[in-house]
């Protein structure tokens, strides 16, 4: 069964930095594209980046582009996000995911699969941007 923690959110003032961790657990990475989504209240879930196992190709949505990096380390089977320039829209929570794939997933593809029912994902951190 696939688990996940994520780590790594909190409060922080509009232009600081964060850096979400996710364990995850009871799978290994080689098979599954992983990525981050996050949900405010009142809002749909948006996908915001994500990792290819097959290649380590990234994609972004445009909302984080140039701001989010996304980044894995197999052996530990962890998957990190680095945010920077952190805006107030960025307040949400914030989710690690899995989609089981041999094929590269761009971030349209990951997300459709994921709000199928095609993946599985953790309880999400909380990442509260405010001065």
């Amino acid at each position: 069964q696939l688990h996940f923690v994520e780590s790594g959110g909190g409060l922080v003032q509009p232009g600081g930095s964060l850096r979400l961790s996710c364990e995850a657990s009871g799978f290994t990475l080689e098979s599954y594209t992983l990525g981050w989504f996050r949900q405010a209240p009142g809002k749909e879930r948006e996908g915001i980046a994500c990792i290819n196992n097959s290649d380590g190709s990234t994609y972004y949505a445009a909302s984080v582009k140039g701001r989010f990096t996304i980044s894995r380390d197999k052996p530990k089977n962890m998957v990190y996000l680095q945010m920077n320039n952190l805006k107030s829209d960025d307040t949400a929570n914030y989710s690690c995911a899995a989609v089981q794939s041999a094929f590269r997933l761009t971030m349209q593809n990951w997300m459709g699969l994921l709000n199928a029912g095609f993946g599985s994902w953790g309880q999400g951190t909380q990442v509260t941007v405010s001065s």
